[in-house]
């Protein structure tokens, strides 16, 4: 079975994935923008059965506009996020692409989320990618 190692800055906190991603998506939320320093998030989930955390990390809880929290897991020492959890898919762990020692896992997202956020200069090319808003 294939392993997918994902790993902070300072290479001390570790999420190891096993198998193929359930869902790979990018988020053009504000929230998205504002962790990931980017026009929009990428992620990869995989069923919380599937992930094996190594290494210390501290949480932060956001509660979204439509009520539900999802939990961030960072390196303490570094600030990476390596890791999080909740929201529309609580039983899934979702781990950031950049996150990954090898982030070409698929050719492009199974999805586009938030929408109506994304900048306008950003078009995806494949017809395949389910969009919502």
């Amino acid at each position: 079975m294939t392993e997918h190692i994902a790993s902070c800055r300072c290479g001390q906190l570790r999420a190891i994935a096993s198998g193929d991603p359930v869902r790979v998506s990018i988020c053009h939320c504000l929230a998205c923008q504002k962790r990931t320093g980017s026009a929009f998030s990428a992620q990869a989930r995989w069923p919380a059965e599937c992930v094996t955390v190594e290494g210390e990390s501290k949480s932060w809880i956001r509660t979204a506009d439509s009520g539900q929290a999802t939990t961030y897991h960072f390196c303490p020492n570094c600030g990476s996020t390596v890791h999080y959890s909740g929201g529309n898919y609580p039983e899934l762990i979702a781990i950031p692409l950049g996150a990954l020692d090898d982030p070409y896992i698929v050719d492009s997202p199974d999805y586009s989320v938030w929408e109506r956020r994304r900048h306008d200069w950003f078009d995806i090319i494949d017809e395949d990618v389910q969009r919502s808003d």
